[in-house]
């Protein structure tokens, strides 16, 4: 029997919802085609766009947080790793092994401690002031649909009072759900007249204690992470004294494309030609200076004969202007110089020369 009774109550009531679906449907078609009259509150809806904006606002800042602390946890990760390679090729003979170790050990805890408070003083509570809103949200969709049922009831009741065959026991209880409708829709409505604003104030302290939290937490931490880098450095400038013979110095490669210095030859100054290189001629006796003196070899039986006249060396001619190509082909391999000299072959010239 009592599930029976159950089973109606449950069964009155979603019928009982249906109906009201159907009315507040056909309520809205109307006022949409301008047949019946729709209550409006231009405070009210300044209110709930306010509302709106300030859940899109919050919600972007819990994102942003969490995005920040999931980076903090990443540097944490990434700043551990550091910390045990070092520790890995500090070698235990090394002095300050110890202090490096407890100040790896101390550089750990505090990144930990800075993402832990980070949770506790900013994220925890940013979800606490966006924990307000859904149920907020849900009293204003509630509140739209009792002005529904009260415009209804409203224009129900105005009907049966404009009808021409009057209906007193229609118009009584018509006008009693008429009064019900209101007192509902008037209680939410005050309510969230008076939460919507003072919620919407409230977003400038929020602001304000989350970031400062947030800036707070941030230098202080940066502030402790300053002193153990310092500590830090204070071990390995000991380290680096004590080994000073072995340090590593990284000397600068030379660029492919600087030219060879060696390889440069270098331009006469001013546009002058270069002076003509002087050219010895391989058969032309030297200067008598060039021999050691006190050093007289005696004649051999060979040179004491008389041999074939020698022939009278080569005039000089005036040299000429030598162009720069010229000037440059005198360091190639390959350059003779052109000497004109009178062989013995030659008897007539050397007669003439002669005589």
């Amino acid at each position: 029997m009592a599930e029976m009774g159950s089973k109606g109550v449950t069964a009155g009531k979603i019928a009982s919802n249906v109906q009201k679906k159907l009315t507040r449907a056909q309520e809205k078609v109307l006022q949409k085609l301008g047949k019946a009259d729709e209550t409006k509150d231009e405070q009210f809806e300044q209110c709930v766009q306010n509302f709106n904006k300030q859940l899109t606002e919050g919600t972007r800042l819990q994102k942003d947080l969490r995005t920040y602390l999931a980076s903090v946890k990443a540097m944490h990760e990434a700043s551990k790793k550091l910390n045990e390679c070092l520790q890995e090729v500090y070698e235990p003979d090394w002095p300050g092994r110890d202090e490096a170790n407890k100040i790896a050990e101390n550089n750990d805890l505090l990144w930990m401690d800075y993402h832990q408070k980070l949770v506790d003083q900013a994220l925890l509570t940013m979800d606490t002031y966006l924990g307000q809103f859904p149920d907020i949200k849900s009293r204003i969709a509630k509140r739209g649909r009792k002005l529904v049922d009260y415009d209804s009831a409203r224009h129900h009741y105005e009907s049966l009072q404009t009808a021409k065959k009057k209906d007193e026991a229609k118009i009584a209880k018509a006008e009693e759900e008429l009064i019900k409708a209101q007192k509902v829709f008037e209680e939410m409505n005050v309510d969230l007249q008076e939460e919507l604003p003072s919620l919407w104030n409230s977003r400038v302290g929020f602001y304000v204690n989350t970031f400062q939290s947030i800036a707070g937490l941030e230098e202080n931490f940066h502030k402790e992470m300053s002193k153990l880098n310092q500590n830090l450095n204070d071990v390995l400038v000991s380290l680096e004294k004590q080994h000073g013979s072995n340090t590593f110095t990284v000397k600068a490669q030379p660029s492919d494309n600087a030219p060879a210095k060696g390889n440069k030859s270098p331009s006469p100054p001013d546009g002058s030609p270069a002076a003509t290189p002087e050219i010895r001629v391989n058969h032309e006796p030297e200067p008598a200076g060039g021999a050691t003196p006190g050093a007289t070899l005696p004649k051999s039986p060979s040179q004491l004969r008389k041999g074939p006249p020698v022939p009278p060396p080569p005039k000089h001619t005036p040299s000429k202007e030598v162009k720069q190509e010229q000037i440059l082909s005198l360091f190639e391999d390959t350059f003779v110089p052109e000497i004109s000299v009178t062989t013995p072959s030659q008897p007539a010239e050397a007669s003439e020369v002669a005589g």
